[in-house]
């Protein structure tokens, strides 16, 4: 990656998001700790800098404070909302309480159009605000380039340093214009071209695969998921043969799943791949077993033990492949107050390669999980494969509350293949995060025909989101909510009723276990 801008997090929750809008401009960025020493910084030889939000104030006791060699750099510095305050209270400016906090939708007025972080924009725009803080005293060689009604120096500019603050986060959808805003600093003032592209991005990575892995050979465990799939097509066209996937069936997959896999990478893409057939040793071990936690458990214990021998049958491998994203590998900062570090820990990072003695090969380690989609369709993977929704890892145990029996699995995998039929043949599935039925341990009275009927409930949840960590429950049409119910009633044998999820996340999660 020849250019890059660097972000240094502070502990908003909107970090990710910065990272993706620059990776938008065709601009490669990278998120490091706040505190990560400049000198750390300028061995990666940044066009330029930004600092975060986050959630702290800079006149705290506990502030996150930055290396304060990084002004010394000479490198263009954006501050966003936080990274402002820290800005101008490092070079001599002065933040305090706001007598108004600013939250949410404000109106931005630009009075200096000569400054290029705003070319091409009106002299109004609307922006999203949260901040509680404002800035009383701009440092000396700022100017003020721009205000709200609360805020006489919404964005400020020192020229000579090409240094700017702005108190709004531009990265957001709420402000419209802000991609532009983002683009002029990477582009206009860092001076970046466009070199980031999936096609430029296949080229470097198979040099890195081939460099790293040498002659060796390297074992994947394909689930037939979007990250893997697409670990799996980049690595094979990196080294080939010595590339070996290994597909377990734990009986526990959506329909014909194991089918499409073989398909797909066995015969379509001449990748050597293992099937392990182990589905009736993870039902047997999941029977009588109703906590959720202890289905994970047992079903990470015994993929574990499966892969685990799956991998001397394979012959000896260096390398363990894993579709690691970026979002798993960027490291949570425990600062009061950010959300962004009460996420979990991912399953991918850590896990097998520690007890099995392999090396770690992670290609899409530096890539979001749009860019890997975008990825998977520039090496030539089916839509159907890189376009799908989420699939819980635990499968459909995560989806049967209560008891997982080869009879409740075939009623649920038989509900979600109307689930998926009809989101695509509706439009919406591509549409939206993720849509699914959920089996519940509820039996009801119905009546098919003359007959009475006691039979179970499946649960439709159809929502949207960003990244997972929040999510809203999706508005389907009720004429498409109509067809899913009847054709689930009509044809699953052992269903009667249909219900619809409406709960956000959170206080709901997305997954019912």
């Amino acid at each position: 990656m020849n250019e890059q801008i660097v972000i240094l997090d502070f502990g908003s929750q909107y970090t990710q998001v910065i990272a993706r809008r620059i990776r938008e401009c065709n601009v490669y960025s990278t998120i490091l700790r706040y505190d990560t020493p400049a000198a750390q910084i300028a061995k990666l030889k940044p066009k330029g800098l930004i600092l975060s939000g986050g959630p702290s104030s800079v006149y705290s006791a506990e502030a996150p404070l930055p290396d304060k060699e990084i002004f010394k750099l000479r490198l263009p510095i954006l501050g966003i909302c936080y990274g402002t305050q820290l800005l101008a209270q490092y070079l001599g400016g002065k933040v305090e309480p706001g007598q108004k906090r600013e939250y949410g939708k404000g109106l931005l007025n630009i009075q200096d159009k000569t400054c290029r972080l705003f070319a091409g924009l009106p002299s109004e725009i609307q922006v999203w605000n949260s901040h509680g803080d404002k800035l009383t005293k701009i440092p000396k060689g700022f100017v003020p380039v721009a205000h709200t009604e609360n805020s006489p120096y919404a964005a400020i500019e020192n020229r000579e340093k090409a240094f700017f603050g702005i108190q709004f986060h531009p990265e957001v959808v709420h402000t419209p214009r802000g991609r532009e805003i983002i683009s002029n600093f990477v582009h206009e003032i860092c001076g970046c071209g466009k070199e980031w592209t999936m096609r430029n991005y296949v080229d470097q990575a198979v040099d890195e695969i081939r460099a790293q892995v040498g002659s060796e050979r390297v074992i994947l465990g394909l689930s037939g998921g979007v990250d893997s799939s697409v670990a799996a097509a980049l690595i094979h066209e990196a080294i080939g043969d010595q590339l070996t996937c290994i597909f377990v069936n734990n009986g526990l997959l959506r329909s014909r799943e194991a089918e499409v896999v073989q398909e797909v990478f066995g015969k379509h893409f001449r990748i050597k791949l293992q099937y392990e057939e182990a589905s009736k040793l993870f039902l047997s071990k999941l029977k009588g077993v109703t906590d959720p936690e202890r289905k994970r458990k047992i079903i990470g214990k015994t993929f574990i033990e499966v892969f685990e021998n799956a991998t001397k049958r394979a012959g000896k491998a260096k390398f363990l492949a894993q579709g690691t994203l970026y979002p798993d590998v960027i490291e949570s900062i425990p600062i009061a107050g950010n959300p962004a570090a009460m996420i979990k820990s991912h399953h991918n990072v850590g896990g097998l390669h520690r007890r099995m003695k392999f090396a770690l090969l992670e290609p899409l380690k530096c890539l979001f999980k749009d860019e890997v989609r975008e990825l998977g369709l520039e090496l030539g993977l089916p839509r159907e494969i890189v376009l799908r929704q989420p699939f819980p890892g635990p499968g459909l145990a995560v989806r049967i509350l209560g008891e997982v029996s080869p009879a409740r699995c075939a009623i649920l995998r038989n509900a979600d293949t109307i689930v998926v039929e009809e989101m695509k043949n509706s439009g919406w599935y591509f549409r939206i995060w993720q849509s699914f039925a959920v089996l519940l341990p509820v039996r009801s009275v119905g009546v098919m025909g003359d007959e009475r009927t006691y039979d179970y409930t499946i649960a439709l949840r159809a929502v949207e989101s960003q990244d997972g960590m929040t999510a809203d429950w999706v508005k389907l049409p009720y004429d498409l909510l109509e067809k899913l119910s009847t054709r689930i009633i009509n044809e699953v044998k052992g269903v009667n009723r249909v219900c619809l999820d409406i709960s956000s996340k959170p206080p709901a999660t997305i997954e019912w276990e």
